[in-house]
């Protein structure tokens, strides 16, 4: 049996915690290892039936309080509305996981070809979202004056990625925006650690390498291969346990770090 010294880092119970982008992959992680500590879970989707699936789900196996809600983070008024409507559930919010972003399928993504319309979608999606659900969290963070706030980035966000990868494993190159905007949270993270530091908000930053999910063969070994665990992440392990950390009193005393976690990719490149 666990010593109680060592549980009661990593309990959860009693707290409200908001995971945006939760329905899948390593948000939906996110979600279930915060409600395996015990925590009360609101998860968002820009589909509100992914997003009510997910949470009848980890109500179902962790027997837990969770709530559905739609949300496209880009958008300024849903992101107030839908926030506010998170901390109005349980009358309060501790606990923000901030991971919608990434990269809609099609067009060209080389930068001499890469449409303008294209650059700015990936920067508002990725970047400017996460700044305005920051805001919206810590308004509802601050009258509590304590907080945990932990923002998804990507290694992407650190080095610079050879594209050679991709056009041997025949896939999509990663745009060029989608690293700056990465960059962006880092720095947002950091800064906005000093802003709410001083009101007993913490905010923190993962960035994850890359995950297996069906990728080619030939990609996936030439990625391991440039990676120190000699793999890619897997769903469902490998982000779980930098989460509970950054969410949960066992880092009560760390803000405005990014943690990598990314089997050692960024030490090689």
């Amino acid at each position: 049996m666990m010593h109680p010294e060592v549980s009661n880092l990593f309990r959860l119970e009693g707290q409200v915690a908001l995971v945006v982008g939760g329905a899948r992959h390593l948000g939906r992680d996110a979600a279930s290892i915060l409600a395996a500590a015990g925590a009360q879970v609101v998860v968002t989707s820009r589909d509100l039936g992914h997003a009510r699936k997910a949470a009848e789900e980890l109500s179902w196996k962790y027997e837990v309080d969770a709530l559905g809600l739609c949300l496209d983070h880009t958008c300024p008024i849903q992101t107030a509305e839908t926030i506010a409507a998170a901390a109005a559930w349980r009358k309060r919010l501790d606990i923000a996981i901030n991971n919608a972003g990434g990269v809609a399928p099609g067009g060209r993504r080389d930068l001499l070809n890469r449409d303008p319309a294209g650059m700015t979608g990936v920067i508002e999606s990725n970047l400017t979202g996460v700044l305005l659900c920051c805001r919206e969290q810590a308004r509802h963070m601050l009258p509590h004056r304590s907080g945990a706030i932990v923002n998804v980035a990507s290694i992407a966000g650190m080095v610079g990625r050879d594209r050679r990868m991709y056009e041997q494993g025949e896939l999509p190159e990663q745009p060029l925006e989608y690293a700056a905007a990465k960059a962006g949270v880092i720095g947002l993270t950091r800064d906005l650690a000093a802003v709410l530091g001083p009101s007993g908000i913490r905010v923190n930053c993962i960035s994850p390498g890359g995950f297996e999910r069906g990728q080619p063969a030939s990609f996936v070994q030439a990625y391991s291969s440039r990676t120190p665990l000699g793999r890619m992440g897997r769903d469902g392990e490998d982000l779980k346990g930098a989460i509970l950390f950054l969410a949960s009193p066992a880092s009560a005393y760390i803000t405005g770090i990014n943690l990598a976690v990314d089997g050692g990719f960024t030490t090689w490149q």
